[in-house]
């Protein structure tokens, strides 16, 4: 399987993009992405020292492009950066249902309050 039919999908792209700092960080490695996709010896070379690393998010990178190259692009997501889990707000119970003997008037504002009480916002 040639190596540059393997990075049409966008996501093995962005990983290897994403590697470029790390490896120039810590390795003082300049990596060329357009060699890296032509050039199965050099992709090879940067995937071999980028699982050498200490940094566990490069060997994260390293590890899924090594993945994917081998033929299962598809079978996972892509590694992404931890972030934080959004805060959710309580639920708000909605309003009752108005009285039996309530008016057209009542029963209108009870169903306005629950569409905006009820539900995700």
């Amino acid at each position: 399987m040639p190596l540059v039919n393997a990075f049409r999908d966008s996501e093995i792209l962005n990983t290897v993009v994403r590697m470029v700092v790390p490896m120039r960080r810590e390795f003082g490695r300049h990596l060329d992405v357009s060699q890296f996709l032509r050039d199965q010896g050099y992709a090879q070379a940067v995937l071999d020292e980028a699982m050498r690393s200490g940094d566990s998010r490069l060997r994260d990178y390293a590890t899924y492009v090594q993945a994917r190259l081998s033929g299962a692009r598809m079978a996972a997501d892509p590694p992404a950066p931890a972030a934080a889990p959004r805060d959710v707000a309580p639920a708000v119970p909605a309003p009752a249902d108005p009285k039996p003997g309530a008016t057209r008037e009542d029963e209108l504002r009870a169903r306005v309050l629950r569409k905006y009480t009820s539900g995700l916002r």
